[in-house]
């Protein structure tokens, strides 16, 4: 499938070239990743950049750099020389929760990275064990509620984390408690033991499971439904409707980087994500693709940021 998209890409490249862009790219490109190979956003943004690479007309290579949810990635991008050859595929956990827990997380979303398009966003599930009483968020609230403290979810990163504290935090605040891992295939492992109850998870991770009858979703997370599990309200059509995170990736470069080169970039995303081949193959990591102009990128970082700070402070909860 992507022999036959690089091929019908390779005929769009010259159309993308302009005077002030025609000496960039002159040399391979690295993307760099805040997760490691084999992950979600791994097989994404090896999709995105071998689309990318027949408009470009240069080679796109992947380094991944995971550690401290992202940080290390984003930390090292915003560091580079703005010349366009060292890029950041982000997602929403260096851009939004890193800088919302952390006093000091070491760069700013907002001013240290020259924003180049919205890529797209993860779908999310909160998934309960099927032996649970719990069929609906309504009724785990009510559960939550009546039980203080006997309910518990797992997480395995910080967007799953941020979602629970918000939606906890417009529910009312009912006592569950926390139990962190590192990364979800280690979390959903427990959840489907039925040790522990809840989880928010992508069906990446999750969604063979729920076709086994092993878990039961009861939100997505996604601002409309999504189409693998299109019975499944949204938070807010189950009853919450000021819960705003969401799990995305965009594509980033360091500050200052040159207008024209970004203006290249953003084409080349839009040029990748309008094929139907690649939209099919990201739609298989229940990821859907969504491009920006480089303004509505930046504006979208801000929201974010501020979505998950103020999901934190409802929450109680203060950055260290």
């Amino acid at each position: 499938m992507l022999k036959t998209l690089l091929a019908s890409l390779g005929c769009a490249a010259l159309l993308l070239s302009t005077p002030a862009t025609a000496q960039y790219p002159e040399r391979p490109i690295k993307l760099v990743l805040p997760l490691p190979a084999g992950s979600a956003t791994d097989t994404v943004a090896r999709v995105i950049a071998r689309a990318m690479e027949a408009s470009l007309g240069q080679p796109i290579i992947i380094e991944n750099r995971a550690g401290a949810d992202g940080a290390i990635a984003a930390l090292a991008v915003a560091r580079s020389e703005p010349d366009g050859y060292t890029l950041l595929f982000a997602t929403n956990s260096p851009m939004s929760a890193v800088p919302a827990m952390k006093l000091q997380p070491g760069y700013d979303p907002a001013t240290d990275f020259s924003p180049i398009s919205l890529v797209g966003r993860y779908s999310s599930f909160l998934w309960v064990h099927p032996e649970t009483p719990i069929r609906s968020l309504q009724e785990m609230i009510a559960y939550a509620r009546a039980n203080p403290g006997k309910l518990s979810y797992a997480t395995g990163n910080t967007g799953g984390q941020v979602a629970m504290l918000q939606l906890l935090a417009l529910a009312g605040k009912p006592m569950l408690v926390h139990v962190p891992y590192r990364g979800e295939p280690a979390a959903i492992v427990d959840v489907v033991s039925g040790r522990i109850p809840l989880m928010f998870a992508t069906p990446t991770t999750a969604g063979s499971f729920a076709r086994e009858g092993k878990l039961r979703p009861l939100v997505t997370t996604l601002p409309q439904r999504s189409p693998a599990f299109p019975e499944v309200p949204t938070v807010q059509e189950a009853g919450l409707p000021g819960f705003s995170i969401t799990l995305w990736a965009g594509m980033f470069g360091p500050a200052k980087l040159p207008a024209a080169i970004v203006q290249r970039l953003n084409a080349g995303v839009q040029l990748a994500i309008r094929q139907p081949e690649v939209r099919q193959i990201l739609e298989a990591q229940q990821f859907f693709a969504e491009g920006s102009t480089v303004d509505e990128l930046q504006r979208f970082t801000v929201e974010q940021l501020n979505a998950y700070r103020n999901a934190l402070r409802d929450a109680g909860v203060e950055p260290n």
